[in-house]
């Protein structure tokens, strides 16, 4: 086949799928892994896909990749985050856990802790968290998203205002170069934003695909956080800005 015609082929399994697997286009297409790298990375410089570690997605501000697809999408990476973020909040701790498989991760992370005390959107952190007998879970009230458990709207974020907890651990879609968290939810975004207003110190947990990622709705500002905790280091312009605005960096 063709180089332009396997270009076309990717394009369509992105276009049905969201995210695919080198190893995957590897056995789709019967060729060597660094023939899909090529393709790959061609594809990334005419700026019609986004490349990820193990795979692509398409480019897109107004829809978010899949659920299913974001599960495995730099898995190891959000791993580690998980880690250092659970590494960081105390045994006997509160704490607020947004929607997103970052977070999904940090919950799992956190199941070695004793007597948390959790207030999350989430169906699927609950459900790995209800695993520890000494932790107080409670789930938000709204309306349930079916295709990733996260709990959403009005009801929602007025729940969300009734604590103050320790900290707020949340995820994000794209940080842009000037500092704006960017997400594809308006109702999300809604939550999220509660959640910061109504936590004593805010935790950032976001792999390195998210640096200058573009999506429609601004969550506020990294200004607005005091960590964040990442795979790699952030571009400059933001190392300026978490610098002075004395926010710590956790590069896992």
């Amino acid at each position: 086949m063709k180089q332009t015609q396997r270009h076309l082929e990717i394009l369509d399994v992105l276009t049905r799928q969201g995210f695919v697997s080198t190893d995957d286009l590897v056995t789709h297409f019967d060729v060597s892994p660094q023939t899909i790298r090529r393709d790959l990375n061609d594809l990334a410089e005419q700026n019609k896909i986004r490349r990820h570690h193990g795979g692509a997605s398409l480019h897109s501000s107004t829809v978010n990749t899949a659920y299913s697809a974001r599960k495995v999408m730099q898995l190891k990476e959000k791993e580690r985050i998980a880690r250092e973020v659970a590494a960081n909040i105390p045994d006997g701790s509160s704490l607020f856990i947004d929607i997103g498989t970052t977070t999904e991760a940090i919950a799992r992370a956190l199941l070695d802790h004793r007597e948390l005390r959790i207030v999350t959107n989430n169906l699927n952190v609950a459900s790995i968290l209800t695993a520890k007998d000494d932790f107080t879970v409670i789930i938000a009230g709204g309306e349930i998203r079916n295709r990733d458990g996260g709990i959403v709207g009005e009801a929602t974020r007025d729940f969300i205002g009734q604590f103050r907890m320790d900290y707020g651990v949340i995820g994000i879609s794209g940080i842009d170069n000037d500092g704006s968290l960017l997400d594809f939810d308006y109702h999300e975004v809604k939550i999220a934003q509660a959640i910061i207003a109504h936590s004593r110190q805010v935790f950032l947990a976001a792999d390195h695909t998210k640096f200058g990622r573009n999506a429609m709705v601004n969550l506020g500002n990294l200004s607005q956080i005091h960590a964040m905790f990442t795979d790699e280091e952030p571009p400059e312009k933001l190392m300026r800005l978490m610098s002075q605005h004395q926010i710590a960096c956790h590069i896992c």
